[in-house]
């Protein structure tokens, strides 16, 4: 099936692409309304009385379709530059005390992790770990056996437990709603950290969001946005405990006075200037995916390729596939005996085939969206299998 988003990417007319975990491309129409803003930007005066309008109105159209997306008040979003930032800002405003205990899952990314660990640090908590990462069967004995791992993994000092909603290394997907739920009967009621870099534009997402404290998600990845924009949706509880960190001029309600208070939303997390055009373009970006249907209905389009491939790649002699199922969503890992992870993607790079190596696990990963055709998938496995 051919889509009309797909005929807005230019990046895909001259390689075959599986990348969108890592960066997607930037539609045709997007990059047009980021010119036009920027167009606007200076018509206007890039500050004079008369751009602030126009300003706001970009800004708050993009909060407002981010908040139907995620399925919360606008004002519990706070804009940032991407997922890290996302997670890291609230994060390190909470109140921590010596001897709380950071609980992350042995599937987050290293850049998250490396937060918490210096968090750990300079607030002289303890960070301990649960597995997923070994968790290769279906969906319902997967969620089953992450709750069950929790359960075991929580403790009375459990303060914060880090888990990603789309794991990005073995892409099966966490049951963060029923993840959420455990914690509130926990008596410390640990705030729940969600890396949904690989979740938005890819799965649905307004139910996880709503259930978790920390929600951070980029907009350059699945959404097919510019770089240098991402957005994180945060619970009416963390709004009432957490601080701001690295403040600014936007953290403020007034944002002409130094002794002003903090904003009481999702505001309070934001710093400063940021690049208004990236706001249009990431608008027009979700726009583009809005009309290939429903989230369900395009997570059935991605999750139909990337079946196809998985059960292609399972027939490959040397292979093996990081899921023993199909994979519940577009991201498709797997290892070639033999060869190693990054020789692989630099061959195929020669023919125009673009996936990624990962290191932990090291395996290669190939991502599927709504944009993908049979033919790519059979174009990749024809390359996998001529050694």
């Amino acid at each position: 099936m051919t889509s009309g988003f797909r005929d807005q990417l230019p990046a895909l007319a001259n390689k075959t692409y599986f990348n969108y975990g890592g960066q997607g491309p930037l539609p045709t129409a997007s990059l047009e309304a980021m010119v036009a803003a920027w167009g606007q930007l200076q018509e206007l005066g890039p500050f004079t009385g008369d751009v602030w309008p126009f300003v706001e109105s970009t800004v708050t159209g993009l909060r407002r379709r981010l908040g139907r997306w995620l399925g919360v008040p606008p004002q519990r979003l706070a804009f940032t530059e991407n997922v890290t930032s996302g997670c890291v800002l609230p994060l390190w405003g909470l109140p921590w005390q010596q001897g709380d205990v950071l609980l992350l899952s042995d599937c987050e990314h290293p850049g998250v992790v490396a937060a918490c660990r210096e968090l750990a640090r300079r607030q002289q908590l303890t960070i301990e770990r649960f597995k997923v990462a070994d968790l290769r069967q279906d969906p319902a004995a997967t969620d089953a056996a992450v709750l069950q791992r929790l359960e075991n993994a929580l403790g009375p000092r459990t303060r914060l437990v880090v888990l990603s909603h789309l794991l990005w290394n073995t892409g099966q997907v966490m049951p963060i709603a029923a993840v959420a739920s455990r914690l509130d009967q926990h008596p410390q009621r640990p705030w729940l950290l969600v890396d949904a870099a690989q979740s938005l534009g890819s799965i649905p997402v307004a139910e996880a969001a709503e259930a978790a404290d920390i929600y951070a998600c980029t907009g350059h990845k699945w959404c097919c946005g510019p770089e240098g924009l991402g957005v994180v949706a945060l619970s009416e509880r963390l709004l009432a405990e957490a601080q701001p960190t690295l403040i600014g001029w936007r953290s403020l309600s007034h944002e002409g006075s130094a002794t002003s208070g903090f904003h009481t939303d999702g505001r309070r997390f934001e710093v400063a200037t940021s690049c208004i055009p990236l706001f249009a373009g990431l608008d027009r970006s979700l726009e583009l995916l809005e009309a290939e249907g429903s989230p369900e209905q395009r997570l059935q389009r991605i999750v139909l390729q990337a079946r196809r491939l998985w059960e292609s790649l399972a027939g490959l002699p040397n292979l093996k596939t990081a899921l023993q199922t199909p994979p519940p969503a577009g991201i498709v890992s797997f290892t070639l005996e033999g060869e190693q992870p990054g020789d692989v993607v630099r061959r195929l790079g020669e023919q125009s085939l673009w996936i990624r190596s990962l290191d932990e696990p090291a395996c290669l990963r190939a991502c599927t969206h709504v944009c993908t055709l049979e033919q790519d998938g059979d174009r990749l496995i024809a390359a996998l299998g001529d050694r």
